[in-house]
């Protein structure tokens, strides 16, 4: 992979890392987690969920922004991602339309498959043969 290569990689990790870490905020710090629950549950999902999507987009945005097993948490993402996709996909495609169209967790699925495909690029944190973290 060439420098230009990598430093791309590096600049969609850190824009997931962030882009996760800050809905997670927001679920936490705007909505709450309890306000989230209530609204995941009059989505069809179980409330309860919502406790390990945040988790997961905040236990995601961080291990992205260090570039620890990024191909394996961009897929992870991917249920996060396609439960979001599934809440505004009746809103239309236009993420500006009321409640939010399906635009943006449409691209931001595309975006976490690119950054499995190509990987976490430089700057990234890797294990090494002998089975410690490196930075890279």
């Amino acid at each position: 992979m060439t420098n230009t290569q990598q430093i791309g990689a590096l600049v969609l990790r850190l824009a997931l890392g962030v882009m996760f870490i800050a809905h997670a905020a927001l679920k936490i710090f705007v909505f709450t987690l309890p306000g989230t629950a209530a609204f995941f549950a009059s989505q069809g999902f179980p409330g309860w969920t919502a406790y390990p999507v945040v988790a997961g987009e905040l236990a995601a945005g961080v291990l992205l922004i260090a570039g620890v097993q990024v191909r394996l948490v961009s897929l992870a993402t991917l249920p996060i991602l396609v439960g979001a996709l599934a809440v505004h996909l009746p809103n239309g495609w236009v993420f500006s339309a009321p409640n939010g169209g399906f635009e943006y967790p449409a691209l931001l699925i595309v975006l976490v498959i690119v950054q499995a495909l190509i990987g976490e690029g430089a700057y990234a944190l890797r294990w090494n043969a002998g089975g410690r973290l490196a930075h890279a």
